[in-house]
């Protein structure tokens, strides 16, 4: 069964789709206001789909239920993604990019973006495409289980630029975990594009505008 989602075209008949993937505890709502400081004019059609996470217990929040992409069992970075619900969203990120298949985007032109929790899986998602897609957007995020899931990836998926950007004073994510998986997917083979800036765990302005400028020679390609 297909996640639930929140739809925003920028057009008629959009040709283009970014998947964007939210953080623990948000939902798909999340990262739907961002379109409009996001888009540019001269852009074609857009379909931006922002998937609902299932909502389940968080060992390292006692517990308590929310909407997450996977249990966080610890605060060790190589550990810390409960391995069988990593599995399980990749495999509805899948369902989900089949579904844009089916409604006429190929995978040439989806973007795969997320947040944090939604960033490592959109990572995780990425580096097993046998297809690859437009580009990757990882914001405030890590690879889940490191290095040797970057040995892992499929030769194809390296095709895939990436956009990583972070917080210098992220509380939740530190930079250096977000640097080192940057530099993980450059050694394997991936165009990787790095920004820090001065900010938490969020995403800035300037931040947008990069993005955008990324964006804008994704599209163009």
């Amino acid at each position: 069964m297909l996640l639930e989602c929140v739809e925003q075209e920028t057009g008629p008949a959009p040709a283009w789709t970014v998947l964007w993937l939210h953080g623990l505890g948000a939902d798909g709502n999340d990262f739907a206001p961002i379109v409009p400081e996001l888009v540019r004019r001269h852009w074609p059609a857009l379909r931006f789909v922002f998937p609902h996470a299932p909502v389940r217990p968080v060992t390292i929040n006692g517990g308590m239920r929310m909407r997450a992409w996977y249990d966080i069992v610890g605060m060790d970075f190589a550990t810390r993604a409960e391995a069988e619900g990593v599995e399980e969203s990749v495999r509805q990120v899948e369902a989900l990019l089949a579904r844009e298949a089916e409604r006429g985007t190929p995978p040439s032109r989806i973007l795969l973006a997320g947040f944090s929790q939604g960033g490592a899986i959109a990572l995780a998602a990425g580096l097993r495409r046998r297809e690859p897609l437009a580009g990757l957007v990882a914001l405030s995020t890590y690879l889940p289980g490191g290095a040797a899931v970057a040995a892992q990836r499929h030769p194809n998926a390296v095709a895939q630029p990436v956009f990583f950007a972070h917080g210098d004073s992220d509380p939740v994510i530190p930079v250096q975990y977000g640097q080192a998986s940057a530099q993980m997917l450059e050694r394997v083979g991936f165009e990787v594009e790095w920004h820090r800036y001065p900010m938490a765990h969020q995403v800035c302005a300037q931040e947008i505008a990069d993005l955008g400028d990324w964006l804008d020679r994704r599209l163009a390609a």
